[in-house]
């Protein structure tokens, strides 16, 4: 039966012409005139028997239609493309692993060990993308997730890496001559937040025996990188897992002003799905990846 699709020209074109909001920016892209991208508009909406724009003189808006179709084809498009570069960069390159993978997670912790990895594997190519919240895997390319959170993930296998200790850190100048502080100190200092855990703060200030403390003014971060770079330029104090800073505790560009360690409830695991147990792409990786954790562990526990 023949697929009811319309030409993927006339979706590029679309595409274009709603994320500018503007035929003539989508013909100055496409490399095309602007007449050519309104016909094709003009075909599409023939085709689909919708009105994609709105058009007010010499001005064009999307239709509420057009709004959740510009979504779905530009996420699809996207799909196909990415698709499409896979093949053509690896087509002779043996076999290639997908990853959904936390953003900090995978610059801190993964990416530095992965030369381990390539160097025993070198006919896997692994292909890292992040993702932040948990997925249908039928829905996406991946083929394994790194997941921080809960072992529950519908339709998958989830795999105990390890846990977290978060640690406050901060520069040494903003200690002021001081080589710690107290825990009460911290009350005074502004204090940088994860956006995605509100309460950490005030579970640290818990576990160092200070309760009612309104732990939850100062600035916000969507992602521990940017929560890092705050800290490092003087912003204030971070509460941070400590492996994501050990290279600036290290060096002594960050110092961590209070011994007090918050032991997070959650931890972070690997996941796959079920149907893709078998893939030996995916057990070689899975088997390094559990050695690596296990490693870890053990220096920890030093």
């Amino acid at each position: 039966m023949r697929r009811k699709i319309p030409g993927t020209d006339l979706l590029v074109a679309f595409e274009t012409a709603a994320r500018h909001q503007s035929f003539t920016r989508a013909a100055e892209e496409l490399s095309l005139t602007q007449s050519a991208v309104c016909r094709k508009i003009s075909a599409l909406e023939d085709y689909l028997g919708v009105q994609l724009f709105n058009r007010v003189k010499k001005r064009v808006t999307l239709s509420s239609a057009g709004q959740i179709y510009a979504r779905q084809v530009r996420e699809n498009l996207k799909r196909i493309e990415h698709d499409t570069l896979s093949l053509m960069a690896h087509r002779n390159a043996g076999r290639v692993l997908e990853l959904a993978v936390i953003p900090t997670f995978a610059n801190r912790w993964l990416i530095p060990r992965l030369a381990d990895f390539q160097s025993h594997n070198p006919e896997i190519t692994l292909d890292l993308t992040t993702r932040n919240e948990p997925f249908m895997f039928i829905d996406t390319p991946f083929d394994a997730a790194i997941h921080f959170g809960d072992p529950v993930w519908p339709g998958a296998i989830t795999e105990y890496l390890f846990g977290e200790e978060m640690v406050p850190v901060c520069t040494p100048q903003l200690l002021k001559g001081k080589t710690s502080v107290e825990p009460s100190d911290l009350e005074q200092m502004p204090l940088l937040h994860q956006s995605s855990r509100p309460d950490a703060w005030r579970e640290w200030f818990e576990v160092a025996g200070l309760a009612n403390v309104n732990a939850m003014g100062g600035s916000r971060y969507e992602v521990f990188a940017m929560l890092v770079e705050a800290a490092k330029a003087g912003l204030g104090v971070a509460l941070m897992p400590r492996f994501f800073v050990l290279k600036e505790i290290a060096s002594g560009e960050l110092v961590v002003p209070c011994p007090q360690v918050l032991h997070n409830q959650r931890s972070y695991y690997l996941v796959y799905p079920e149907d893709k147990m078998e893939s030996e792409s995916l057990q070689a990786f899975c088997g390094w990846l559990r050695e690596q954790a296990r490693i870890y562990r053990e220096q920890e526990a030093l």
